[in-house]
């Protein structure tokens, strides 16, 4: 092979694409809570999970809940009645008079056995009734107690390492909500029919007892083991499981598209999609065996018990220790507790594994509260005249250096603040701590003299108008994007006020219904906007709001020339009441600015007007240098 022939080879090799990174963290939420615990202590758990299934089942529809009490009662009281009949039964059909009279003897009994039948099925029809009241509520309120709890978390808690896979677990939670209702009353109605049965044939031979509790409880046994073998897979595959669901959206949303076609990454996507989808299965294949030899044992074991409960049968028949009409009698409640028990044990089993997920849930709502803001019960109230930061330090979780360390600051109303510096320097976390998204470490930021770590949070962002530099797109109508479902009037007349402050009316007038239309192209009937529009609207919805804080982030940073000097002059002619912050790497742009600060490292290395800045000879200089070099 020439040299030639090696360099061509070379070059036409492709390299693998890497596979995807093994996430794992450690802290409290890297510890599987059932490592440690006994089977005993998971067994204990089933009457807990019954209880907090009562609890909410009552909160969310107690009229249902007592409908289900009451067709428990009726399916034990039906099961009672239907063994008792049949053992009458039984005398006169299995004696030796005319089949007539034996019929008409037996008739009553009959008739009582086909009644206590028909009262247990209008018993389970009606808890099948029950069960749908209760379960689409309380999935809907477990659903929205989940998704208020991120929601209301500090947002410093988004950067905590687990945070986000410990929602993913939560997420199951809720899905096993959809089927816990039904799974804890199959479980209370099996139980019930067993005690009934075991109370009848406790009657008719006390030895059959326990000979079919032995039968049944490897069976439960093995259902509790396989359970926590399942909920161990769960759990280690959490963290693949919440990356391979975002790659999905990421791969398959048409606001993506385009980037993902364009770069030919839709082969490495689906690389990374397939790498963790297999890395899941792997998990779950290594566990096969395991629940596969749980399964055989606890088979086996109960096999034996149950041959040896109908040995004992047998022969306590043919030894005439119990009469043909007891023993027929004795076979049907055999098989009914037998029936009733295997129920209890996939039920109850089903039970223990929901109290794992419901565990997550619980877990994760409890964490998520503590995450809850308290700063105190002060409110702000407007307008604002000064907001001040004093000596302030914030350090994200999991970090090495301050994002933000030792900044002091005054803030006026009236005046434009602009804040520049380069890409990491702390610009867009001093504006979360000016809003109080975030809390300083140390040091404080005060509104009006009143400090932010004691006043009620809501009533800070009430007078807060922000254009992050990431922001939404949500999918709802024109209207809604711009009031962010907080109208101020019943007519329209600011919602068309603020559209016109950011050159958007043209734009909003040609869509097919105008205010009224779905910004949503992947819906029927949805519209979609450009970057540019959709970056005007943002601006739009901090204008509507008229905040005592407007501060804009890279506001616009998609915008042509004449939409971007059109949003600057009008934030310069509204800037008399209120306090306004500038984020932007366009110096240019801050010449509205009264005073500009520029950031390096987290903290301000130079600030003044523009003017002095440029000659300065500092890094806005620079900066500014650069950009006009481009």
């Amino acid at each position: 092979m020439t040299s030639t022939d090696t360099e061509k080879q070379q070059l036409t090799a492709v390299p693998s694409p890497p596979p995807p990174a093994e996430f794992s963290y450690s802290g409290q939420y890297a510890v599987n809570p059932l490592a440690e615990v006994s089977f005993r202590k998971m067994c204990g758990q089933i009457p807990k999970v019954l209880h907090r299934i009562a609890r909410l089942s009552w909160q969310t529809d107690r009229r249902a809940v007592r409908l289900l009490i009451g067709c428990q009662a009726l399916t034990g009281l039906s099961a009672a009645v239907l063994l008792t009949a049949t053992a009458r039964a039984m005398k006169p059909i299995l004696g030796t008079d005319a089949v007539a009279e034996r019929l008409r003897d037996a008739l009553p009994a009959l008739l009582l056995v086909a009644v206590a039948a028909a009262l247990a099925r209008a018993a389970g029809a009606t808890a099948t009734y029950a069960e749908r009241r209760i379960t689409p509520r309380l999935t809907t309120e477990t659903d929205t107690a989940l998704v208020e709890a991120v929601c209301r978390v500090e947002a410093a808690a988004y950067s905590e390492p687990g945070f986000a896979d410990r929602q993913e677990a939560a997420e199951m939670g809720v899905l096993r909500t959809q089927v816990m209702v039904t799974d804890a009353q199959r479980l209370m109605s099996a139980l019930i029919r067993m005690i009934t049965a075991g109370g009848v044939l406790s009657v008719l031979n006390p030895a059959m007892l326990p000979l079919l509790l032995l039968a049944v409880l490897p069976a439960g046994i093995g259902a509790v083991l396989a359970a926590r073998v399942d909920y161990e897979i769960h759990y280690a595959n959490v963290s693949d499981r919440n990356v391979r669901g975002m790659m999905r959206w990421w791969s398959t949303t048409p606001k993506y598209g385009d980037e993902v076609r364009a770069n030919g990454m839709t082969d490495y996507l689906l690389f990374w999609y397939r790498s963790l989808s297999e890395r899941c299965d792997r998990r779950t294949l290594a566990a096969a065996p395991r629940t596969l030899r749980i399964a055989l044992l606890s088979s086996l074991a109960g096999g034996v018990f149950l041959v040896l409960t109908w040995a004992v049968l047998a022969w306590l028949a043919v030894t005439g220790r119990i009469g043909i009409a007891i023993a027929a009698t004795a076979v049907l409640a055999v098989q009914t507790m037998l029936t009733s028990l295997s129920q209890v044990v996939v039920n109850g089993a089903a039970v223990f594994h929901t109290s794992l997920y419901l565990g997550d849930m619980q877990a994760f709502l409890d964490a998520a509260a503590e995450r809850a803001p308290k700063r105190g019960k002060r409110a702000v109230t407007g307008p604002v005249d000064e907001i001040r930061l004093d000596e302030v330090v914030y350090q994200y979780p999991g970090k090495k250096t301050p994002a933000v360390a030792g900044v002091s600051l005054t803030l006026r109303r009236g005046q434009i603040l602009a804040i520049v510096g380069t890409n990491g320097s702390g610009k867009s976390t001093l504006t979360r701590l000016l809003t109080g998204i975030n809390l300083p470490d140390k040091g404080k930021v005060t509104w009006n003299g009143a400090d932010l770590a004691e006043v009620d949070p809501a009533t800070v962002w009430r007078h807060t108008g922000l254009v992050p530099q990431i922001f939404a797109q949500w999918p709802l109508r024109v209207r809604e994007n711009v009031t962010l479902g907080q109208p101020r009037t019943v007519d329209d007349g600011p919602v068309w006020e603020a559209v016109d402050a950011v050159g958007m009316r043209e734009a909003v007038e040609e869509l097919p219904d105008r205010l009224d239309t779905l910004l949503a192209r992947e819906l029927f009937g949805g519209a979609e906007l450009s970057g540019g529009q959709w970056q005007r609207l943002a601006c739009s919805r901090a204008l509507y709001r008229r905040p005592s804080l407007l501060i804009l982030d890279e506001p616009t940073s998609q915008m042509d020339p004449r939409g971007e000097h059109g949003i600057f002059e009008r934030i310069k002619a509204i800037a008399g009441d209120r306090i306004t912050v500038v984020v932007t790497h366009r110096l240019e742009n801050t010449r509205i600015a009264d005073h500009i600060v520029v950031m390096e490292h987290g903290r301000i290395t130079e600030q003044g007007r523009y003017e002095d800045l440029v000659h300065a000879g500092g890094t806005f200089a620079e900066l500014l240098e650069l950009s006009q070099d481009r």
